[in-house]
């Protein structure tokens, strides 16, 4: 950024500025002009000044911009200078005036402006009757619309229209809307116009949301209610449920008939969306709405029975068909058990009707994966109902069979035991189990589903209490024992899955923390382990060895992701050192070229050397943490010793950046875990830390550094590799060739200036670093220098405008850019590189106060209050720095 560039905070003034002298008048002057050119001129001429009423209205008064795509678009903050412009009807009269003109551009604009007016802020009215004024003048002007009709043909307006309906509830209580005397008119009509829209389905999707927000927000409104003034939600809400409900079902086979591609079933988020709001409608008279979805869906369920029961399927279209209504039905009731919400019934009843829904799905559940019925479900269906059945049980879970929730639900196991025999938790978690070894067992093909149903037993599994009772069912007994039997475990696809599978296999195992257990769980992994160390290099690169070690790798990575305790991670330890290693080192010597192999072997070591939980703290006489980083160091040799060797091909990052990016982040982590003292190397002539320190700075700079700030995941690893050599190990980086060494430091600089807060965060801790390296052992060195610190002083005289260049950029960015996240991070390097320099930056005379005050009472040491003492007087500085720069 220039040095003249205006920063946020004088933006942000001036804007305060405009709005409190110049945007008032401004919009008076749009509405005069709206007044006079109302009639008898060109939609042209009205069409600017209704532009400038909505830029005007839409102005970012509070500083805090808002996503107007979503309909909690916030809340207008006008000043209360404006509270005339408001009380006045003509203003809100104006622009339903200028709606009514057939103008399309025109008459959305003059919506949009009234959906900002609805959203003004209550307080801007400092009396009641003023603000029911308001109100009324918006619902009368609403209710002519609704009335006549007019417009809504044209699908902006009506979106918008939608838009300013939502905005009722969202501003004014139902307490002010029943006050207005027409509100039982009103209501009567959004209700009809809200029916009429779930019945277009088709050109009004996006727009019901809005109005389905509206209902939804009323009916959680009632039990507030107080006085005898009915609210009439109890004849229309009931309507309204029924007609999204009829809508949905109804549009699975208008979309078949249609061959519509755009089906919101295959669109999970957006038909989550959908369903936002109807669990608060049906729950509003929740015994009604029940049995009108049981009596919908018992005959589907019937028919669907009836047909995967037949020995030949029959008319497949009509079978999606069906299947498609079940999915509606499914992602409907999974929508009302997500919310626990009591209007109008107890919690008793309230349980009784979700054990009623529920138990429609889970017979259903019952029929679909049963025996040679699965299998043929899963070729006619298009897993559509599948996921939705998971979401089902994934929300049920959460409500019923929850830590929190199993203990506190009698009535509902009461009535699920007399419909299906689930008389406990026990017996359904059991078979929502075995709904997970279902779904793992027949859609090898479907990535998504395998991804949701292990996300459904990832939560299973990390629950305290529901991850002990796993443990006793059959199914997850059955899981475990036949976990190399299901097919999406060798669909390349699947590849993270297979890692999210062992590691859920892993946290279940370790649950028990027995050492037979855990030798009895890896025993089919230490089967393939010896047979891959007993195949000849040869035919090593053969695909069944390569694809069996991959395998291999991705659980492991899964295992060692579920040890968080010093324990757990001891008993995988112990199973692969020393024995299980020198395969790793085979594998990455013999397919360093292919990073399908060297990618999940490299991230497996990733996992393992990591520091979490401190699971890797070993005895005091222990070398295990020695140990272990040399086959790190080994590892990481083998790989950068051949990789560097490879020529660039066409997808560079793929085959070369991306195993140098883990490799680094390896011995990132490795470097950093606290559990090695890497003195020993030193002192007993062990080349493992500089032979890996050597080969990575080699592999790091092999990548330019253009193509480093490119790569987001390339650009972490490297800066955090460069902040653990600057702070842990600078003496290697300071007996660097004077060129290598300087470069470096400008990847550093380069990094400060990125737009990412942790790299710069990194790059201003290992200057941090460097610079107070060179205070502490050269600017106030007691003795005679190191050689590191000859080194360091040697590469500084031959660039003696490295440190001032750095502080420079230190200082543009504190000054003129927003450093609010990191400024504490980039206080620190600033002050041990003003220690090391003798005179301050900047001798302009009209900033020399600055300086003064920026290096008050701050002593010539690194010490931590001391650099406390010099963040708290850079904050002043910088502001005294912007201010006095303005004045200039």
């Amino acid at each position: 950024m220039q040095a003249n560039a205006m920063p946020l905070t004088l933006h942000r003034k001036i804007a305060c500025s405009f709005k409190d002298q110049f945007l008032l008048q401004i919009f008076q002057i749009s509405l005069t002009s709206l007044h006079q050119l109302k009639s008898e001129v060109p939609d042209d001429f009205r069409r600017d000044p209704l532009s400038l009423a909505l830029r005007c209205l839409s102005f970012d008064f509070v500083g805090c911009p808002v996503d107007e795509s979503s309909e909690e678009f916030g809340t207008v903050q006008l000043p209360a200078s404006w509270r005339p412009l408001l009380q006045d009807p003509s203003t809100v009269q104006i622009f339903f005036d200028y709606y009514k003109v057939n103008d399309t551009c025109v008459s959305k604009e003059a919506l949009e402006c009234l959906v900002r007016l609805a959203s003004v802020r209550r307080s801007i009215f400092v009396e009641d009757p003023s603000r029911t004024q308001f109100l009324s003048h918006l619902m009368s002007g609403t209710k002519e619309i609704l009335q006549t009709g007019q417009g809504l043909a044209v699908h902006g307006n009506y979106h918008e229209f939608c838009r300013l309906l939502g905005r009722f509830k969202v501003n004014f209580q139902l307490s002010e809307l029943l006050s207005i005397e027409f509100y039982g008119e009103w209501i009567g009509l959004v209700a009809e116009f809200t029916t009429k829209s779930l019945l277009s389905w088709q050109w009004a999707s996006n727009s019901v949301y809005y109005l389905l927000s509206l209902w939804s927000r009323l009916v959680t409104s009632v039990p507030y209610l107080k006085g005898d003034t009915p609210s009439m939600l109890d004849e229309t809400v009931p309507k309204i449920t029924e007609g999204f409900i009829t809508s949905r079902i109804n549009s699975v086979q208008a979309s078949f008939a249609n061959d519509s591609s755009d089906d919101t079933l295959d669109n999970v988020d957006v038909l989550q969306e959908q369903l936002e709001s109807l669990p608060y409608l049906c729950r509003f008279q929740y015994q009604n709405s029940s049995i009108y979805i049981i009596n919908i869906m018992e005959p589907l369920l019937q028919a669907y029975t009836e047909r995967l029961r037949l020995p030949a399927p029959g008319d497949a279209n009509e079978l999606s068909v069906i299947e498609g209504q079940l999915t509606w039905l499914v992602h409907i009731i999974a929508a009302i058990l997500k919310i626990r919400q009591t209007i109008g019934c107890s919690q008793e009843s309230q349980e009784l009707i979700d054990a009623e829904l529920a138990a429609r799905v889970l017979q259903l559940i019952n029929v679909t994966d049963t025996g040679v019925h699965a299998q043929r479900y899963r070729v006619l269906s298009k897993q559509r109902l599948d996921r939705a059945i998971l979401i089902f049980v994934q929300n049920f879970r959460r409500s019923y069979v929850g830590d929190q929730a199993m203990h506190s639900s009698k009535q509902l196991y009461a009535r699920l035991s007399e419909l299906l025999g689930l008389n406990d938790h026990l017996v359904l978690l059991n078979a929502i189990v075995g709904k997970i070894a279902t779904n793992l067992k027949c859609y090898a093909e479907c990535e998504d589903v395998i991804d949701h149903t292990l996300s459904l037993f990832l939560e299973l599994a990390s629950g305290y209490m529901t991850g002990k009772l796993l443990l006793k069912l059959e199914s997850t007994k059955f899981i475990i024992a036949n976990r190399d039997s299901f097919p999406f475990l060798e669909e390349y696809r699947c590849a993270r899955s297979r890692t999210t599978f062992y590691y859920i296999l892993g946290c279940l195992v370790f649950m028990e923390d027995t050492p037979v257990k855990f030798r009895s769980f890896m025993e089919p992994l230490l089967q393939v382990a010896v047979n891959l160390e007993a195949t000849a290099d040869a035919a090593f690169r053969t695909d069944v060895v390569k694809y069996a070690f991959i395998g291999l790798m991705r659980d492991l990575r899964g295992i060692a992701m579920a040890t968080n305790s010093r324990r757990t991670y001891g008993l995988l330890f112990d199973w692969l050192y020393p024995s299980r290693m020198p395969l790793l080192l085979k594998a990455i010597s013999l397919y360093a070229d292919e990073p399908e192999v060297t990618t999940p072997l490299l991230k497996f070591m990733c996992e393992f050397v990591l520091n979490k939980a401190q699971r890797l703290t070993f005895d005091s006489s222990s070398p295990n943490g020695i140990l272990l980083f040399r086959e790190v160091s080994k590892l990481i040799v083998a790989y950068g010793s051949r990789i560097l060797l490879l020529p660039n091909g066409t997808d560079i990052y793929g085959s070369k950046y991306k195993g140098i990016w883990i490799s680094l982040a390896v011995l990132s982590r490795a470097l950093c875990g606290n559990y090695v003292n890497f003195g020993v190397f030193e002192l007993y002539g062990d080349g493992a830390l500089a032979d890996a320190l050597d080969i990575s700075l080699k592999m790091s700079l092999s990548v330019p550094l253009s193509d480093i700030l490119a790569f987001k995941k390339l650009s972490k690893a490297f800066y955090g590799y460069i902040e653990v050599l600057f702070s842990s190990h600078i003496t290697f980086v300071l007996n660097l060739d004077t060129n290598t060494f300087v470069h470096i430091v400008s990847t550093l600089e380069s990094g400060l200036k990125g737009l990412d807060t942790g790299i710069s965060t990194q790059c201003a801790s290992a200057i941090d670093s460097l610079a107070a390296f060179y205070f502490n052992n050269i600017t106030a060195a007691d003795g005679p220098p190191s050689p590191a610190a000859l080194n360091l002083a040697r590469h500084i005289g031959e660039f003696p405008t490295l440190f001032p260049q750095i502080l420079k950029t230190l200082f543009e960015i504190i000054i003129f850019e927003d450093a609010g996240s990191n400024q504490w991070s980039l206080s620190r390097p600033i002050l041990s590189l003003i220690m090391i320099r003798e005179q301050p930056v900047d001798q302009q005379q009209r900033l020399s106060q600055c300086f003064e005050k920026l290096m008050s009472d701050v002593a010539r040491n690194l010490e931590p209050k001391n650099r406390d003492k010099f963040t708290k007087n850079l904050t002043t500085f910088r502001h005294d720095f912007r201010v006095k720069n303005i004045q200039a």
